[in-house]
């Protein structure tokens, strides 16, 4: 066993050059350190995978050559069937997202694994677009197990390759505990990353909704369906509003908000105004494709990187510690001194990129300097991160270098994606 980790380990370093030449906007510093610690986590797996595994999709855009190096991991781990680990997850996503020319023949060997190689082969099928790929997909639509053909016939629809009526009639075999996984695992992906399917996949997602309790997760499946050209999701979220439970309606406002924005910048309009409801902590825990118990805010960020007035008081909440002493303190601090004019607010990231107590912290408040407009002082401070002990660190710092050259420059550094990725280790 430890001969064939070395051999594996070899033939991962020996494969770092991409086929294709494209751009690599990662330093070689940077790119070494990476690479050393995928190497290390595929010869024994680390304690904090998820992290690694995060930092590495969210940098895998910047280089090719990583993406390669990520390339081979997967490879190995299918040879040795770790399809359970986070890095496979994360891996198989980052090469399919990158569109590189390797992801067909690893999605291949994917699909023939058991259960299809995992969800997140799925995915990585549905972004693909080799037509190779659609008898693998068929056999695998074929399955008993109907949250694996579930799966299967949506990468078909979005693929253009069903007309989707082989997906309405699974949709009511779903169990809930697969539902849950399908909708974080393959939706919430697809939503994210702007896949428009057919109209084909509505009537699926129909049956599938009208199951979930859940209100992000319900707002999660209602953007694909609407991207999809589905009027329905955006009327029964505009009705809800007007005329459901009281208790419910501020709610389901920002869902309409929420959906007409995805649409809005799907189809390149005009965005709607920012909702004026204020939010409370209980509501956006609620609009999280997240468990409620986790408590998370991406809402809240969202319309505040909107620019809704209505979020400023919740937002000064988050920062009445005179240090910024957690991710949700630093995110508030850059959008309030980016847009509510809290200058005072420059001064306290930039302490807590260079003195924060929790280490982990530093690279996410230099990102978070950059959004707040003291780009020269985010591009310095990155520079030293480069070479931090922490991998999330080198992770934002790595993406303030490739903003100060011209990559994504004008996005928001700090985004949803992102910080899940990197700062929580959520994969989807």
């Amino acid at each position: 066993m430890a001969r064939e980790v070395r051999v594996a380990s070899d033939s991962v370093k020996a494969r770092r050059a991409p086929s294709v030449a494209r751009a690599e906007l990662l330093s070689k510093i940077a790119r070494s350190r990476l690479e050393d610690d995928l190497d290390k986590a595929i010869e024994r797996r680390p304690a904090a995978e998820a992290k690694l595994a995060g930092a590495l999709r969210a940098i895998a855009p910047l280089s090719p050559h990583l993406r390669a190096s990520l390339a081979e991991a997967v490879s190995i781990m299918l040879r040795r069937g770790s399809l359970s680990r986070e890095l496979y997850a994360s891996s198989m996503r980052a090469v399919a997202e990158g569109g590189d020319e390797q992801a067909s023949s690893l999605i291949k060997r994917a699909l023939a694994a058991d259960q299809a190689g995992g969800t997140s082969a799925l995915f990585a099928a549905a972004l693909c677009k080799d037509p190779s790929l659609a008898p693998l997909l068929g056999k695998v639509a074929a399955s008993r197990q109907s949250h694996v053909a579930f799966g299967a016939e949506t990468a078909r629809v979005v693929r253009g390759e069903s007309n989707g009526a082989l997906l309405s009639s699974l949709a009511p075999m779903i169990k809930e505990s697969h539902r849950i996984a399908l909708c974080i695992e393959l939706f919430v992906p697809l939503a994210r990353a702007g896949v428009s399917a057919s109209i084909g996949v509505a009537p699926a997602l129909c049956v599938v909704r009208g199951a979930e309790r859940h209100l992000g997760r319900w707002l999660a499946l209602a953007s694909v369906a609407a991207r999809a050209g589905d009027p329905d999701p955006v009327a029964e979220a505009a009705r809800k509003a007007l005329d459901g439970p009281a208790s419910s309606r501020a709610a389901w406002s920002l869902v309409h908000w929420g959906l007409s924005d995805t649409l809005a910048a799907h189809s390149g309009s005009p965005r709607p105004a920012p909702p004026e409801v204020r939010p409370t902590v209980e509501v956006m825990a609620r609009l999280s494709d997240r468990p409620s118990s986790d408590r998370d805010m991406s809402f809240l960020f969202r319309i505040a990187a909107a620019r809704a007035l209505a979020a400023r008081p919740m937002l000064e909440s988050l920062v009445q510690s005179p240090q910024l002493s957690d991710e949700s303190a630093i995110r508030a601090a850059s959008l309030l001194a980016r847009d509510h004019g809290r200058d005072d607010l420059r001064a306290a990231l930039a302490a807590a990129a260079t003195g924060a107590r929790r280490e982990e912290l530093k690279g996410l408040a230099v990102a978070a300097l950059w959004d707040a407009g003291a780009r020269d002082e985010a591009r310095a401070f990155a520079e030293e991160l480069v070479e931090a002990r922490h991998v999330g660190n080198v992770a934002w710092a790595s993406i303030v270098r490739a903003a100060a050259a011209g990559a994504g420059r004008d996005e928001m550094l700090v985004s949803e994606t992102r910080f899940r990725w990197i700062q929580l280790g959520w994969l989807e």
